[in-house]
């Protein structure tokens, strides 16, 4: 089962004058709520992670659900035998966590783990439901400590796009 989750940093934090009711786009997914994310497998108690602290969490989540609806753009869907690749790059890193899609499941590495290392594998459909919930729970989290993000526009045109998946 995968799991997906994030910490704050306490050494970026956000500026505090920040408007979170009125920030743009770039600002949400750059600028604010700095930390580190995981991926794991819990049946096999492996996971990847980051651990610098820095990582914008939204723009993560933001990333990964765009990642897993261009994993599933072949018209054939789980019958495509790919390979399919897409990466999410960490923007003040070279460090890259890379998807490969066969059939219905995605593997996914990332470029700071040792090599030989077996990379996690996970159901597309897995995949696209924990990531859309990982973005719901976050911004539910989020809002939590910024009641006025929850009013920001941009916030509701994600939460729209991708939506909860049962």
């Amino acid at each position: 089962m995968l799991d997906i989750g994030y910490a704050l940093s306490r050494r970026f934090p956000d500026p505090p004058q920040t408007d979170y009711r009125t920030a743009d786009v770039r600002t949400l997914r750059h600028d604010l709520f700095c930390g580190d994310i995981y991926l794991a497998d819990t049946d096999t108690d492996r996971e990847l992670s980051t651990a610098w602290g820095w990582v914008p969490v939204l723009d993560f989540a933001w990333a990964l659900c765009d990642i897993v609806e261009e994993l599933d753009r072949d018209p054939l869907g789980s019958r495509s035998p790919g390979p399919h690749h897409a990466a999410l790059d960490f923007t003040e890193s070279a460090e890259l966590l890379r998807f490969t899609r066969r059939f219905g499941w995605v593997e996914i590495t990332a470029d700071w783990t040792p090599d030989g290392e077996e990379p996690l594998s996970f159901s597309h459909g897995a995949l696209r439901r924990e990531a859309r919930d990982f973005l719901h729970d976050l911004v539910a989290d989020l809002s939590d400590l910024h009641e006025d993000l929850a009013a920001n526009p941009a916030v509701h045109v994600l939460t729209s796009r991708f939506p909860r998946v049962p």
